[in-house]
């Protein structure tokens, strides 16, 4: 008697196991391959004007609203560990375009054209901090956005340093 509860417990637990086993192989194999796919800059999704990101942040301008983005004020003061940190940013993003000096020499810019000199005086008392930092996070004609590269304070850096390159 006791061989025969021993033989229908032990097949109660591999039933058991099998069916577990038959719903993970369902699942692993059928987890991915039914919802949609979506590839890595396949597709954008921007904030809505006027949008505040959940972890705090700024206002997002597109390029049509640069007019009320210049009017906005840097909140990061032009500390020299600012206008440092700027600096360092600047020579890997805006270098190979604008030129280490910012007048437009860089290596890629013989491929394009010809970048603004970030070095005229007239230029930098003509556009605002907040123009700056516009252009830096949507972009131009020719120059690429860099907010998902730089975070917000790092582009007020660069614009830091930005107004130091007319002084030199």
């Amino acid at each position: 008697m006791m061989k025969y509860v021993f033989v229908l417990v032990l097949l109660m637990v591999g039933g058991a196991a099998s069916v577990q086993g038959i719903l993970l192989v369902y699942r692993w194999n059928h987890n991915m391959t039914v919802t949609q796919r979506i590839m890595p800059g396949e597709m954008s999704f921007a904030m809505a004007p006027g949008s505040l990101p959940r972890e705090g942040g700024q206002l997002y301008y597109s390029k049509e609203q640069r007019e009320a983005a210049s009017a906005r004020k840097n909140p990061v003061p032009p500390t020299p560990e600012s206008i440092k940190t700027g600096e360092r940013l600047y020579v890997v993003y805006c270098t190979p375009c604008h030129g280490p000096s910012g007048k437009g020499d860089g290596l890629v810019a013989t491929k394009f054209v010809p970048p603004a000199d970030l070095s005229n005086a007239g230029l930098q008392k003509a556009r605002t901090d907040g123009y700056w930092q516009s252009y830096l996070s949507v972009g131009g004609a020719v120059m690429p956005s860099y907010a998902e590269a730089l975070s917000p304070v790092e582009r007020w850096h660069v614009v830091n340093y930005l107004r130091t390159l007319a002084q030199k």
